[in-house]
């Protein structure tokens, strides 16, 4: 039975569990590639031109990912960090899994959303993996995705477009409930209007190409973190994880204030 002579104060010892999302091309495996010794399961089969890193070569089902996950568990390595990339290549493969082991023609058959409640199972057993790898193993774990733009019905106000992360909302609610952190990484963007007369004629986007991870959720998009990190922090392929890293490593609060100014 727990008591007040159980209370402890701690400090979190653990490495950082991160979910990186985004439109495509702007650094999200890159800043991946940026964590401590990083090892990747390349649902994606294809990293980009520039990034060099460790793989199990290309995941092509579940089991395979289940598999590459053991080995890191189970046998001697230097890794420290483990990349899923990405998770929106991989939710096919759950799917997949699901429909083989229930004999289903797809994960609809079952009909009623009835697939993807049991698909459930399948990302818990994956994140139950990767939290041993993080519990035992020392490993940081971190999970990229794509972002797609949906429509959101606010309680509160008219519906608006907002970034998400393109999974099915039940996995994704799943993913987002396991991380520490969901970092969104965009570009500016600046709205140019061409008229003619009084009317508009059209419209365009353009802008610097200043990329930055946003770490605090807006209307506009998901995001949160548990480290006290800044609403938004600029974000340069090759320094991105050293910009991160202070709020990941356990430290006194003033030392990561000091260190993010």
């Amino acid at each position: 039975m727990l008591s007040l002579r159980n209370v402890t104060t701690t400090r979190r010892a653990l490495p950082p569990r991160v979910l990186i999302y985004g439109p495509p091309g702007l650094g999200k495996t890159s800043l991946a590639a940026e964590f401590p010794a990083p090892v990747f399961l390349d649902v994606e089969q294809g990293l980009p031109a520039g990034v060099d890193a460790a793989t199990f070569g290309e995941v092509t089902s579940y089991d395979d990912l289940m598999s590459a996950i053991a080995s890191l568990y189970d046998d001697d390595h230097e890794f420290g960090t483990i990349v899923v990339d990405t998770l929106d290549r991989l939710e096919p493969l759950v799917w997949a899994k699901a429909c083989a082991d229930n004999r289903w023609d797809s994960i609809e058959a079952p009909g009623y959303g009835k697939g993807y409640v049991t698909a459930d199972r399948y990302w818990r057993d994956m994140l139950e993996g990767l939290n041993a790898l993080r519990k035992d193993r020392g490993m940081a774990v971190v999970m990229i995705a794509h972002s797609t733009i949906t429509n959101f019905d606010s309680p509160t106000s008219a519906p608006y477009s907002r970034y998400d992360i393109r999974l099915h909302k039940r996995a994704s609610a799943i993913v987002q409930d396991e991380v520490d952190a969901i970092l969104f990484v965009n570009q500016d963007a600046t709205i140019v209007e061409e008229k003619q007369g009084k009317d508009v004629k059209s419209r365009h986007a353009t802008g610097g190409g200043t990329r930055w991870i946003h770490c605090e959720g807006r209307p506009a998009w998901c995001a949160k973190n548990r480290f006290g990190m800044p609403d938004k922090i600029r974000y340069q392929i090759g320094t991105g994880f050293s910009s991160l890293a202070p709020f990941f490593n356990p430290q006194p609060a003033a030392e990561t204030r000091a260190a993010a100014e």
